[in-house]
């Protein structure tokens, strides 16, 4: 197979390969100990794949230096002496300016990673870089060259944000997508956008780090969540986006250049007419206790855009703490779910739907307030007043608000705590005699047959 190289190219082979022939002179191509060093794999500059077409260069920014690195070896895979790793570089349009950087004590098998010279990376130049492995007084062939362009200026101006179907500064009925189109304004160094639904626009990663140190540089443009190539340089892209939270919205939008600097960042807000669900109880007061079930009907309009398929259901208070749960919707957008009310001090709903196209409603709410605390009442020591004294006995008597208590646990000033067993009514009485006058606290809280503890009541009496 023959192979045509450009003049650029042809001048670029013939000084790698003066450059080969020189350094065959000083280093001797013996084995070294452990095996004979072996050309670099893995080459990657800036987190970013290397690149070995002249024509097609990596575009990166340098400005903290520009990293580059490769894997080392050597044929004796069971010996992980150190090694070195040598890195040349020099910029295209002048291969007689070359320099090079070394880095002692790589560990075969392993990234090793170096900084190319900053003072000769100018902004706008395409330089190629090559590595070499050495051992002793052993090198390994050079690898193929990679080629980068110093990119460190970011695009000049921020992008322009539009919707037509969802003007900014005035109220919008929601239920489609939001159309955008982002445009570069015609600034050749723009290939693509980034976009956000959260401010600030999060940091843009090149980059994971995998095993032996290995770069798993991004796509970012296979993220279409969060990034879209312009048509053009220069050009524009259109979205169709559904926001992740219900009401208005702004969408935070920069530009990128190749090197994946951005821009100043644009943000395009609009305003969406609420559009929450129903809410409608079987029991428009249901006590503490009871099963109740709900009825979900969707906003009209919002079911005319898009079907609702499903409801959001988040009940807050309860004694397991706070759920969230989802809830089908039949065709005709509506749905049915059965709740026991047993939040402690009420029950509180927040329900959102979700239409076929993904578009998320504002929350429909529906609550309501209850009293769980015990009544406690005494003849001898009234609440609020003063009566008895010391060795003077007292009963109080506990009656529930609330169905289907089996205990009550009370203590006097934050005393020990006791237990008493409530009757098949879920009254229970205690005696009790002070044993010095002043003022008391009697802290009780009931128990119900599901292991709920209710709130408790402070009953604040005198002893004279």
């Amino acid at each position: 197979m023959t192979t045509s190289f450009g003049p650029r190219q042809r001048a670029v082979l013939a000084l790698l390969g003066a450059l080969g022939l020189s350094l065959a002179a000083a280093v001797s191509p013996a084995s070294a100990a452990g095996g004979t060093p072996t050309t670099p794999t893995q080459l990657f500059n800036g987190n970013r794949n290397c690149s070995t077409d002249a024509d097609r260069p990596t575009y990166l920014w340098a400005g903290n230096n520009l990293v580059v690195e490769g894997i080392p070896g050597t044929t004796d895979t069971t010996d992980n002496s150190p090694v070195s790793v040598r890195y040349q570089v020099w910029p295209v349009a002048d291969p007689s300016h070359t320099e090079t950087v070394t880095h002692d004590r790589a560990i075969p098998g392993f990234e090793s990673r170096s900084l190319l010279p900053d003072d000769m990376l100018a902004d706008g130049q395409t330089y190629a870089w090559r590595a070499q492995t050495v051992a002793g007084d052993a090198a390994s062939d050079w690898s193929v060259p990679c080629y980068v362009t110093i990119d460190d200026t970011r695009p000049a101006s921020t992008p322009t944000v539009t919707s037509p179907n969802y003007p900014p500064d005035r109220w919008n009925q929601g239920g489609d997508p939001v159309r955008f189109t982002l445009s570069a304004n015609g600034d050749d160094d723009v290939t693509g956008f980034q976009y956000s639904w959260t401010q600030p626009v999060p940091v843009i990663v090149l980059a994971d780090i995998g095993d032996h140190g290995i770069p798993q540089p991004r796509d970012l443009y296979a993220d279409s969540a969060h990034f879209v190539r312009a048509d053009a340089p220069g050009g524009s892209a259109t979205l169709d986006l559904v926001p992740p939270y219900s009401g208005g919205g702004t969408l935070s939008v920069r530009s990128l250049d190749r090197a994946f600097n951005p821009s100043e960042t644009t943000s395009y807000r609009f305003l969406v007419s609420p559009t929450p669900p129903t809410i409608t109880p079987a029991d428009p007061s249901p006590e503490f206790g009871d099963t109740t079930t709900f009825t979900l009907r969707p906003d009209a309009a919002l079911q005319s855009k898009s079907p609702v398929v499903s409801y959001s259901v988040h009940t807050f208070g309860g004694p397991d703490g706070d759920k969230t749960f989802d809830v089908a919707a039949a065709a005709d957008g509506t749905a049915t779910t059965e709740l026991v009310i047993d939040g402690i001090t009420g029950e509180h709903l927040d329900v959102t739907s979700k239409s076929a196209n993904g578009w998320l409603s504002d929350p429909a709410s529906w609550d309501i307030d209850y009293d769980t605390t015990p009544t406690v009442a005494s003849d001898v020591y009234p609440e609020n007043g003063s009566g008895g004294g010391v060795g003077v006995p007292g009963a109080f008597a506990f009656t529930p608000k609330v169905q289907g208590i089996v205990s009550y646990t009370y203590s006097f000033n934050a005393g020990p705590e006791v237990t008493v067993a409530a009757g098949a009514d879920g009254t229970a009485n205690i005696d009790w005699t002070p044993d010095s006058d002043g003022s008391y606290d009697l802290q009780v809280y009931a128990t119900t047959r599901t292991g709920i503890q209710l709130v408790t009541y402070d009953y604040s009496f005198t002893v004279d």
